[in-house]
Order: C-alpha cells, then structure tokens, then sequence
C-alpha cells in the first residue's frame, strides 16, 4: 500500500474515455491489462468515462477504478436522447480515449472520436492499447490506406499505440494537436446547425 501511495502522481488528464467490449469469456491477457490499466488511472488520478456496461473488460475496468477510490461516469447508466448524444457527452467529458480490444461497437467508437479529430471537432488524443498485437492488422490498414490516398499523411499522428497502459497513457500525454482558433469556431457554427436540424 505504501508502494502504490508513492506512485501516486498527476496526470494532464483529469479524465480518460475507455472503449472496450461488455462480453465475457475473454483471454487472461486482456483482462490483466484490463486491470493494469484501471490502476494506471487511479496512481495518476485520472477518472474514468466509459459507456455504462457492468460486465467483460468494461465492468472490470470501471469496478477496478472506483474500488480504489475514483470517480466513474458510465453513460449507459445516464440518461441521454440516442447514440449520437452518448458518443458526444462521452467526448465532452474526456480529456482523451483509449481503444482496448474489442468488436464492432468499439470500433465504431474509436473512429467516431478519429474522424472528429480530423474534422476538427475536438483535439484529444486517442490511444490503442494493443495487447498481444491486437491492432497490428488495423494499423497495417490504415498505412495502407494513407498509401492509396484516402487519408492525408499528416493525420497519421491522430493515435498512438503501445503494447502496455504506462506506456500509452505516456504517450497520449506528450501528443498536443494544433487547430486555428476560428476553424474551431466555424465548426462549433456547424454542430449547432446541425443539432438543430435533428441529425444523428
């Protein structure tokens, strides 16, 4: 105990978005790092936004967390409109997201909060946690995608990976991305239009 008391430290983050899957039965060495990373959070003092669940890796990281003492904000257990808005209020309350291994829900989350980043929306930096190379083929795709022109090379930066969550949470807390002040601003225009006109 005195150990992890030591360790404490702060963050630049007050706040991290986790995505990870809510079903059960997974390998030993995701739920391990699961809980690496919940203790991450809680030695740096950074709370946790996730989507609501109570089971899989997700339950396990949330439960982790705020057994030791952190605050946790699950928005499947908040009260929101539609899908649009959860993704958008979990994006509000973070200062930036991690992707652990999962299926098409959390795939959908992480570029939801990507393409936000190349569109302007937000500034946030994004990590995989690539456990046992998860996310190599993902990655290997998205090289091949800048190959054939369909993402700019000067978006490769918007994730970073590691293989470990000191690592990453390191890693996402050096990334700083740069917009101009009034793009910023002609897209907040552009959200509200949209909002009003009742878009999802």
């Amino acid at each position: 105990m005195e150990g992890d008391k030591e360790r404490i430290s702060t963050s630049k983050f007050k706040t991290i978005c986790i995505f990870c899957d809510s079903s059960l039965e997974k390998k030993k060495s995701y739920h391990d790092v699961a809980i690496d990373l919940a203790k991450e959070l809680v030695m740096k003092n950074i709370d946790l936004v996730y989507g609501g669940g109570n089971i899989g890796l997700m339950g396990l990281i949330a439960q982790t967390v705020f057994d030791d003492g952190r605050h946790v904000l699950g928005y499947e257990l908040k009260p929101v409109v539609n899908m649009h808005q959860r993704k958008s209020e979990m994006n509000l309350h973070s200062d930036a997201f991690i992707a652990m291994p999962g299926g098409y829900g959390t795939l959908d989350e992480l570029f939801k909060v990507i393409t936000w980043v190349q569109l302007g929306i937000h500034n946030k930096p994004i990590g995989l946690l690539n456990i046992d190379g998860y996310y190599d083929s993902l990655l290997s795709f998205i090289d091949q995608i800048i190959e054939e022109g369909f993402i700019k090379p000067s978006t490769h930066h918007i994730i970073v990976s590691a293989s470990n969550a000191k690592e990453l949470i390191e890693k996402l807390e050096v990334i700083c991305f740069t917009f101009s002040p009034l793009f910023f601003h002609c897209l907040e225009l552009g959200m509200r239009t949209w909002t009003t006109f009742g878009h999802v």
